[in-house]
């Protein structure tokens, strides 16, 4: 069995362009509606929508690694880097500051040219707090590089990346397909695949010790922010995580062949679900804008305090809905306190009950016009 780096001239990957051409009709009309969208939307809820999407990518793009961080330390640490807001709350994980950095920088940078020092400077910025391994700096030693699953004695190796000895070759012949890989303004056929392989090679060639899922999911998204000439309004990592069994299965057959063009088609398919997706979230920061706008005036602060915490988690929703011992821990207030002011929301129509007793909650009350 032969991975791909194994075969001559591996970066001459082979595949037929037309199985994406009705995928690209409709990723050109999911882009054009979240552009035009977008668009229409005041700066402020503009810069509302970017941050949702910044924080969606830094939890999923760690979470499909194992990593598990606290919504408000990504925030805190993307606000911080973008300089939007006057607080931005202390960051008590240091691993959550680096991803949260990572996303502004890769963002911010979509128009540069990649480098072998600029995915080197990503990586140190996501390993800086890291003690196990050098950040920024190419695996080394002569352990294989291999993907394993299972228990002890019953390991199944799903990839040997190549020797820690070729990674420097390999990552300079990676830098120039890039860039040879020319898109053309408004060629979306090429981006898509463009963005597809170059996530497909990066990982083929799995460089660091660490951290190359993530740094693989940020190259693939500036190779499409480049293509289309901007910062794309996506989280392709949320997309990847509801499956991440498809995604392992789709790249693990791909790591074994030239012929990637079931990859491609599996690649451009969760980009166009990702733009999907992100019209959705663009509607909910919408609906949520118009929503305090339309009630601010009628809620103290505590329960504006409450209301705003119930619209963080974007369009998953508040998990269980709000209950008195919620608003309670939120609002630092009393027992007394918290059931007389989600009454009054009850009252106003703000929010809507749902349950019994003990069981009662809360959820957010859109159909109010």
């Amino acid at each position: 069995m032969k991975y791909n780096w194994q075969l001559q001239d591996w970066q001459n990957f082979i595949y037929d362009d037309s199985i994406i051409d009705s995928l690209c009709i409709d990723f050109a009309f999911e882009t054009g509606e979240v552009k035009g969208l977008v668009e229409s939307l005041s700066t402020v809820i503009q810069q509302e929508t970017i941050l949702q999407f910044m924080i969606s990518e830094a939890i999923k793009t760690s979470e499909i690694e194992g990593e598990f961080f606290s919504r408000q330390d990504i925030m805190s640490s993307i606000k911080k880097n973008l300089g939007v807001g006057e607080t931005f709350g202390h960051i008590r994980d240091k691993n959550a500051q680096g991803i949260g950095k990572l996303m502004v920088i890769v963002r911010n940078s979509y128009s540069e040219q990649l480098s072998e020092n600029m995915i080197k400077h990503w990586h140190d910025i996501l390993m800086e707090y890291s003690k196990r391994i050098n950040p920024g700096e190419y695996r080394t030693g002569q352990e294989p590089m291999q993907i394993v699953s299972g228990s002890y004695g019953k390991e199944i190796i799903h990839f040997e990346a190549p020797p820690s000895n070729q990674v420097p070759v390999e990552m300079k012949k990676f830098i120039k397909w890039y860039h040879d890989f020319e898109v053309k303004p408004n060629d979306i056929k090429k981006a898509l695949i463009k963005t597809s392989i170059s996530h497909l090679y990066f990982e083929s060639i799995h460089p660091f010790e660490d951290g190359n899922g993530r740094i693989g999911r940020a190259i693939a998204e500036k190779a499409l922010a480049e293509s289309l000439n901007r910062p794309v309004l996506m989280s392709i990592s949320s997309t990847i995580e509801k499956n991440k069994k498809k995604y392992y299965q789709s790249l693990k057959q791909a790591q074994r062949t030239l012929e990637i063009t079931e990859w491609i088609f599996y690649f451009s398919t969760l980009i166009l679900e990702s733009q999907r997706n992100a019209k959705q979230t663009i509607l909910f920061t919408l609906n949520k804008s118009k929503f305090i706008e339309q009630f601010k005036n009628e809620m103290n602060e505590r329960q504006t305090k409450a209301v705003l915490k119930m619209f963080e988690n974007g369009v998953s929703g508040f998990e269980g809905g709000m209950t008195a011992i919620k608003y309670v821990s939120i609002t630092k207030t009393s027992r007394a306190t918290a059931t007389r002011d989600l009454q009054d929301l009850t009252e106003k129509n703000i929010l809507k009950p749902k349950g019994e007793g003990r069981n009662r909650s809360y959820d957010l009350n859109f159909s109010v016009k």
